[in-house]
């Protein structure tokens, strides 16, 4: 796809400029709402990985929803997204809670300590409450950790002890300070095949419990738009739990409804030649896009994002490395090879850059913040957003 596809935008936006194409983002919206028509089950868009509000008109025709991990998220949803708004935290603060009960119809806690403390006022707002559980059952790779919310030492959901202890210590007549669903997260751009893993590790775990519950969240992490996702089998885990449980299921997509629909456009602005009598490996091409700023993934999975008409290291006659423009060694992006030598003033175009980029960029050194546009079904360009010197010093 990357190497076939030049799109007419290419030198209508500044650089550096993520954009968003509608058309993608639809592809992926068609794809979602039939596992929602078909099983009954509300998909929420998951805002911490794509908060683009200009398309949420678009997304609210297609989901239920979105959910937020702080107040902000909340507040932006609730403003700009007709549909549910639900919330998770893992730990929520008192000057905080009296506007999330005001605009949230969901509220997830994460502990039995911050379930005790504002259960009773969301009782009182008449707000439909729920646990976070930790089912203890990993399916992410070891050099994944930092992602998986069931490693050891996790901080993220309730364990069944924990559970228990409290429906031990618990006198009240109502199930668990009175929530009404368990909500579980454990996987990162998986397939369905972990899900119904991990959905057998909660069932067989907490189960015993879902006949007092009315709803039950399999959170995120559901590459569903993705070539290959297995949708009947995502389909066929959620009908299971509901036709055996009555429960209404919540599933929380974030990058499956952005998945590879935008894109960073990015200049050449300097060439360092690799020589042999400097040792260099491969040419450096400096460009006006960072990987720690404008795309920080880059770093911290790592990730090498997809770049349009390129090949692996020297996979292609000339091979570079790509490089930010800050004063930070290792801000690189990847190397990459190309059929032709790259010039000073060419224009690049990575892929897969709306998620978990304009939610992450920062402006370390006094990088300027990427352009934001969108390119409606009729190829038209609109610049969303712009940011110059102000957005960085408000700031600081």
């Amino acid at each position: 796809m990357m190497d076939s596809y030049r799109p007419k935008w290419l030198n209508e936006v500044p650089t550096p400029s993520y954009v968003v194409e509608e058309q993608r983002l639809i592809h992926n919206l068609d794809i979602l709402k039939g596992v929602q028509d078909r099983t009954g089950c509300h998909i929420l868009l998951a805002q911490k990985a794509f908060s683009m509000f200009h398309f949420y008109p678009l997304i609210s025709k297609y989901l239920k929803g979105t959910t937020a991990s702080g107040l902000f998220e909340a507040k932006l949803a609730h403003e700009e997204f007709p549909g549910e708004n639900h919330i998770f935290s893992p730990a929520y603060q008192d000057k905080d809670f009296s506007e999330i009960l005001a605009i949230c119809d969901h509220i997830v806690f994460n502990s039995i300590n911050q379930l005790k403390k504002f259960a009773p006022l969301a009782k009182a707002a008449g707000r439909s409450y729920g646990l976070r559980i930790n089912p203890e059952h990993s399916t992410q790779p070891e050099e994944h950790a930092i992602y998986d919310p069931c490693f050891g030492d996790s901080r993220l959901g309730t364990k069944l002890s924990e559970l228990e202890q409290a429906l031990n210590e618990d006198p009240a007549d109502e199930f668990l300070y009175g929530i009404s669903g368990l909500h579980f997260h454990t996987l990162c751009e998986q397939g369905a095949e972990p899900l119904a893993e991990t959905l057998a590790a909660v069932e067989n775990r907490f189960g015993k419990y879902f006949d007092k519950l009315e709803w039950l969240n399999f959170g995120g992490g559901h590459h569903i738009s993705r070539d290959g996702y297995n949708i009947d089998l995502l389909e066929n885990c959620i009908k299971n739990i509901q036709k055996k449980y009555r429960l209404k299921v919540y599933i929380e997509p974030g990058e499956a409804v952005a998945l590879d629909a935008g894109f960073l456009v990015t200049t050449v602005l300097d060439i360092i030649e690799a020589t042999e009598q400097n040792g260099r490996k491969s040419a450096i091409a400096i460009l006006d896009t960072s990987a720690a700023c404008h795309m920080p993934d880059v770093l911290e999975m790592p990730y090498r994002p997809p770049l349009m008409n390129s090949g692996e290291a020297n996979e292609k006659a000339y091979t570079y490395t790509l490089a930010g423009p800050t004063c930070l060694a290792g801000d690189t992006i990847g190397i990459y090879s190309f059929d032709k030598p790259l010039a000073v003033g060419e224009r690049l175009i990575f892929g897969d850059m709306a998620i978990y980029s304009m939610v992450k960029n920062n402006t370390f050194n006094g990088m300027p913040l990427p352009t934001i546009c969108a390119v409606d079904s009729t190829g038209k360009v609109e610049l969303v957003r712009e940011f110059g010197y102000e957005d960085f010093k408000m700031r600081l």
